[in-house]
């Protein structure tokens, strides 16, 4: 099985992914870390070179590459949930868990925001959150409170994992 980390900037599915895939016993993709390695330069480089239209063509492209690593913890960009094919995708190839962390939480986590290219350009996380949001709920298949440690966010994330098998 592979567990999707969704959810806004700054929601952990970096740390927490990690910290899951380490209890799961299974490998740990992170897609802007795959994004970058296919690219050859950053994130923030792609959006500032490219522009996020291309951004989006190569993260869906690597989702896809992605989804052929079975099992396995993957957290995705903040933005995946944008193209329908996307959510699609995760849909038909694995779990969905949406980390939902107040905005509060959220603004103290990613400023300064050099290296979130939506971040730092729009500079607002609430209009961000309220556009993406129901996105998240509407197609996770499980959504997880991920305000606390990285720890406590992948054990929840376990236990709802094995109320759903």
């Amino acid at each position: 099985m592979i567990v999707y980390l969704v959810g806004m900037p700054g929601a952990g599915k970096s740390v927490v992914g990690k910290e899951l895939a380490g209890m799961l016993g299974v490998p740990f993709i992170d897609l802007d870390d795959l994004i970058e390695r296919e690219a050859g330069k950053t994130v923030a480089q792609i959006f500032a070179q490219d522009g996020e239209a291309a951004f989006r063509a190569l993260e869906a492209q690597t989702l896809v590459k992605a989804s052929t690593n079975d099992p396995a913890v993957v957290a995705c960009g903040g933005g995946v949930v944008l193209e329908q094919a996307n959510r699609i995708a995760l849909r038909n190839t694995g779990v969905a868990v949406y980390l939902d962390v107040p905005l509060q939480q959220l603004e103290g986590r990613v400023r300064p925001a050099a290296d979130r290219p939506l971040v730092r350009e729009t500079g607002d996380l609430e209009k961000l959150l309220a556009a993406r949001g129901p996105l998240y709920r509407e197609f996770a298949a499980h959504v997880v409170d991920g305000s606390g440690t990285p720890g406590q966010v992948a054990e929840a994330i376990v236990e709802e994992l094995r109320w759903s098998v």
